[in-house]
């Protein structure tokens, strides 16, 4: 708590959500601006309004190309992620289903990519979910021997937006590639925050979301290979190559662009002050709160990435209760989390519907501080202490653990 100049008790607001979305940067807002007002023609014109508009839409197209090592005309604009993701996975299964009807992914996909397989099942499709270990790595041989001569594509995301683990999408490139497959992946989370080349990983679509990286939200990119070819979702005037036909957004993709430009400049200054800040609280957090453990991979993950589960708790009311310290994080993907229901992606690591309830993500951005992540330290153990302590749950795993001999384990965290 602080006091403001009115000596009125306030609340300090931190903010540690930013794998659900970020801060637009204000240069990012200064660029889109004009684009509201003086330059606000439709790039499919002729005259010059048109002109102005449509040199800004191929400007940001080259600056999204430049972040994920593609060519310019491969990138095509979208909403966001979830609609990149659609475009993609259903766009290459409609082409391709007089030639097979299978599609390879995993079973901790953020749900754009999961409820788009689950629809493309209902139209006959057959989806593989190739299982992944306890840190959420894809099994690489399981991947090989699963895919058939009617798979059509393989759609493995590059980092997942629950527990950051890093895919080795290099490798299932590789894979995809010598079996003449198509290779999808939904790199929303990371791109913008570690190093992303399409070329070099044998990516041959992969999906963007603007608002991930400190650009404005509803806008979005697919890149589409050279030479792959999709059947287009919207049909209407045929604008970005036919697959998204709709007037272009040309302040929101202005917006992109911008982003795109200042992430090519502060990736690694701004990893290593995220992932720094990460480190620290996944020691002390450990080290701090009896029967805590990381979720996800321990070094395979997102710099920015913590996901943690405590045994005793849901993390419905740690969230919650952190809020009331004000301190803003999640337990999962935001795109889910007002589900009641348990993580498929913690599921799919091998937890149980209790330990999966009992799960806090906080993701870093660039704008945290020391200080913040010191506040955040300060009162994380204080809150699952007193969750603990008239947490029924926590009381059965206290019984169960003095049973077992384990003595040591209070019910109030130190």
């Amino acid at each position: 708590m602080s006091r403001s100049s009115e000596g009125v008790e306030t609340v300090r607001r931190i903010y540690m959500d930013n794998a659900a979305t970020t801060p637009v940067d204000p240069q990012v807002v200064e660029a889109m601006l004009p684009y509201f007002t003086r330059y606000f023609g439709n790039a499919s014109s002729l005259h010059i309004f048109g002109r102005e508009a449509y040199d800004a839409l191929e400007n940001a197209r080259l600056s999204i190309a430049r972040l994920i090592g593609a060519e310019k005309d491969e990138i095509i604009f979208t909403a966001g992620g979830t609609e990149s993701d659609n475009i993609a996975i259903k766009g290459i299964a409609l082409r391709n289903r007089s030639r097979g009807k299978h599609i390879v992914t995993s079973p901790i996909e953020h749900p754009a990519v999961v409820e788009t397989c689950s629809y493309l099942e209902m139209l006959g499709f057959r989806v593989t979910y190739v299982p992944v270990d306890r840190f959420g790595v894809v099994d690489l041989s399981e991947l090989e021997k699963t895919v058939t001569r009617e798979t059509v594509l393989v759609t493995i995301q590059h980092a997942n937006n629950e527990i950051g683990t890093i895919q080795d999408i290099e490798a299932i490139g590789r894979i995809a590639k010598e079996k003449g497959i198509p290779f999808h992946t939904d790199a929303v989370q990371s791109v913008g925050k570690i190093p992303v080349d399409v070329k070099k990983a044998n990516v041959d679509l992969l999906s963007i979301a603007s608002h991930k990286f400190h650009g404005p939200k509803g806008v979005g990119a697919l890149y589409v290979r050279k030479g792959v070819s999709l059947d287009p979702l919207v049909h209407g005037g045929g604008q970005e190559k036919g697959l998204r036909s709709s007037t272009e957004n040309i302040p929101g993709i202005v917006g992109i662009g911008k982003a795109a430009e200042i992430a090519c400049s502060r990736m690694i200054p701004d990893g290593q002050h995220v992932s720094a800040m990460r480190d620290r609280i996944i020691r002390r957090v450990l080290d701090q709160i009896p029967l805590s453990y990381l979720n996800g991979h321990p070094t395979q993950r997102l710099p920015n990435n913590v996901n943690f589960r405590f045994d005793g708790l849901e993390g419905e009311s740690l969230v919650l209760s952190l809020d009331g310290k004000g301190v803003a994080a999640s337990t999962g993907s935001a795109c889910s989390s007002k589900k009641l229901r348990p993580s498929h992606v913690l599921m799919a690591i091998g937890l149980n519907e209790v330990q999966a309830h009992g799960s806090l993500r906080m993701t870093l951005g660039r704008e945290n501080t020391d200080e913040e992540v010191s506040y955040v330290l300060g009162v994380l153990p204080e809150v699952v202490s007193k969750m603990r302590a008239i947490s029924p749950l926590w009381q059965k795993k206290i019984e169960v653990e003095k049973w077992r001999g384990k003595v040591s384990v209070q019910p109030e965290a130190r």
